[in-house]
């Protein structure tokens, strides 16, 4: 190095030589520039990978402790289906009631909307003007939407799974529109008794916090072909078990949830919305006189019959003086008896 001419040659340097400088002094080199993400950014370890990656998990517990059916309610949503559609197409309800401090959820209406059922699938055609109104009549009596609840066919009962992909979707989205906790899932099905027979069976659950976050992000595959319906397919990959897949074994979203019965306040002898026969006002007839001797609280404290005088009563003033006096079991208005005569009378 001290003769700027000697030739690497005559220093004894050849390929592969290993040469050492020595020098004095503080030498501060600027490195590149690293961004954190991209093609170019700083390298990614495995447990950088798999860190970023969803590891889906199962909940153990449920934020619905137990899930408590008005016994008249729930027959009449499961006798319909039985006797009426013998279990051939699905049906679908959404479910009113309460929750307590602990979690449990108790169920005094179930709310049919327009809908349209099959074999495999169940379409739900949703008057969100009949279902604003439904609102209003339960929160005037204590209740709030609370669930989901629908059917299973018979042809489903054979495909081995708890719930098809097509029905997480579905309860998923209802679960993420209600943002309420306790949210919980109902299925009605038919089950092979003991003795070859078929008894009507209710099974509920609660979607885990994790499933409802991954419909809300977008990450649920829809109408995959030849996909078995016990999987949902996400739209990137996931670790489950310890494996990277892409589809997910249903049951993992899914937490069991407690059943109970009880007997609510209201009555459901009224015929239910959105059913064939449609209801009308000559039920409305036949249902007073049907009850006559009773309180007259007592022969209106029916939801479905709310439902019904709410298309011909102001729904901000006039149905919560009815709910009022369900709610607490006072004497209904004089005035509004003789309109709902009145209107009862037409036939």
């Amino acid at each position: 190095m001290q003769d700027s001419g000697a030739t690497l040659s005559s220093l004894g340097i050849a390929h592969g030589s290993l040469l050492y400088l020595f020098y004095s002094g503080n030498r501060v080199v600027k490195g590149p520039q690293v961004t954190p993400f991209g093609a170019f950014g700083r390298k990614m370890t495995v447990e950088d990978l798999i860190a970023r990656q969803i590891r889906i998990e199962r909940q153990e517990k449920s934020h619905c402790s137990a899930l408590s059916f008005d016994r008249e309610a729930a027959n009449a949503f499961q006798l319909y289906v039985h006797e009426s559609l013998a279990f051939s197409i699905k049906r679908g309800g959404i479910m009113y009631g309460s929750v307590n401090e602990a979690g449990e959820i108790k169920v005094d209406v179930i709310y049919e909307p327009p809908q349209q059922g099959s074999e495999e699938g169940l379409l739900l055609m949703r008057d969100m003007d009949e279902e604003k109104r439904a609102d209003v009549i339960a929160a005037g009596l204590g209740l709030r939407k609370v669930g989901f609840i629908f059917t299973q066919t018979i042809t489903q009962n054979q495909g081995g799974y708890t719930l098809s992909n097509a029905e997480i979707r579905q309860t998923a989205e209802f679960h993420a529109e209600s943002d309420f906790e306790q949210w919980a899932t109902a299925i009605v099905k038919l089950e092979v008794n003991e003795d070859g027979g078929a008894d009507v069976h209710f099974e509920a659950f609660q979607l885990s916090d994790q499933c409802v976050k991954l419909f809300k992000d977008g990450l649920f595959e829809e109408n995959v072909p030849d996909l078995d319906p016990k999987l949902t397919r996400m739209k990137k990959e996931v670790i489950v078990l310890q494996k990277d897949t892409f589809d997910v074994d249903n049951d993992f979203f899914l937490v069991p949830v407690k059943i109970l019965d009880h007997e609510g306040p209201m009555t459901t002898t009224f015929p239910i919305e959105n059913r064939a026969p449609l209801a009308t006002l000559q039920a409305l007839k036949t249902h007073l006189e049907r009850h006559r001797n009773k309180p007259y609280v007592k022969r209106i404290a029916d939801f479905h019959l709310l439902l019904l005088l709410s298309n011909f009563l102001d729904i901000n003033t006039d149905v919560p003086q009815l709910t009022e006096a369900i709610r607490t079991e006072g004497p209904v208005p004089e005035g509004y008896q003789l309109i709902i005569e009145s209107m009862a009378s037409s036939f």
